[in-house]
């Protein structure tokens, strides 16, 4: 096991609180910029990142008013560790539906931005909802059958699978649709007159915020197999990674920072340099039009 429970959940409270407050930090960063814009960045984006900041305040208070209850009020009868052995706590429940649908919300961007950036096209649309809808089951139903487990002792190998298969889905998710829009575009930028470079922070964008959320359940991945407790700390730090990557994907696209390898064009009216990245980024994936003059059409790129 490793880790003890109480020792791991007080760690991952720790940790979740810092998140939070970087979460808490770009996101008001990211309401004053989007407050400015119109269109599906304020009408989509705006509620998304809300509905995430709501969901991990949530998270983070019912973690906290569990934290009390274990080590102060419960301290002398339960126990830590026993308090949080069981499973059955609607502390618990509430805690575990929040990061599941934190996690299901995280999936349902993911391939809502791989979907619109591949062209709309079905192909890549259907076999990603497809597994959208399999994780939803099959967090909800791990979920509820956790809950009727009681004790850590008693969880039967069943809600284990559901379990690994949860995160194993989630993991593929992100990593098939952070693939699928760097070969986008990477196949339709390379052969352009500027080069790839004049694309270049856009792609380091994607993988950025895609390693960054991979890494997250990768790591929880790793923790469930091996068998230790430091999952419940990746489970508590999961969702506040979902608000910074978002957070973080639109800030990074609105200040046009991806990497210092940015391709510039020469002003011949007026002898400046406009960098190349700067116009394809804002045009594609802030503005979800590609209606900028570098790019010449009305293809929607939207994040």
């Amino acid at each position: 096991m490793g880790i003890p429970m109480d020792t791991a959940a007080l760690l991952g409270l720790f940790l979740e609180t810092l998140l939070y407050g970087v979460f808490f930090t770009l996101y008001w960063f990211t309401l004053l910029i989007l407050l400015k814009k119109t269109g599906i960045q304020r009408q989509l984006l705006l509620p998304v990142a809300t509905l995430l900041l709501c969901i991990a305040t949530a998270h983070l208070i019912i973690d906290f008013i569990r934290a009390l209850e274990a080590f102060v009020f419960k301290v002398d009868t339960t126990g830590a560790s026993d308090y949080y052995s069981n499973f059955a706590s609607p502390l618990f429940v509430a805690s575990t539906a929040l990061c599941v649908t934190q996690t299901i919300l995280a999936d349902a961007i993911v391939v809502w931005r791989c979907y619109v950036l591949n062209d709309r096209k079905l192909l890549v649309a259907i076999p990603c909802c497809i597994m959208l809808l399999a994780n939803v089951a099959i967090g909800y139903y791990g979920v509820g059958s956790l809950s009727r487990a009681r004790l850590l002792s008693n969880v039967p190998l069943a809600d284990y699978g559901c379990i690994a298969t949860f995160d194993a889905l989630t993991m593929g998710l992100s990593v098939t649709s952070t693939s699928l829009n760097a070969w986008r575009i990477y196949r339709t930028r390379c052969f352009m007159p500027e080069g790839f470079a004049a694309f270049l922070p856009v792609f380091v964008v994607i993988i950025e915020s895609g390693a960054l959320y991979s890494t997250s359940i990768l790591m929880l991945l790793v923790t469930f197999f091996i068998g230790s407790n430091g999952q419940y700390t990746m489970l508590d730090i999961v969702t506040p990674i979902v608000g910074i990557t978002f957070c973080l994907i639109i800030l990074q696209v609105h200040f046009g920072v991806g990497g210092n390898l940015l391709a510039e064009k020469p002003n011949k009216a007026s002898g400046n340099h406009e960098p190349l990245s700067r116009a394809r980024c804002t045009g594609e994936l802030e503005h979800g039009t590609n209606d900028c003059a570098h790019c010449g059409g009305t293809e929607d790129h939207s994040i």
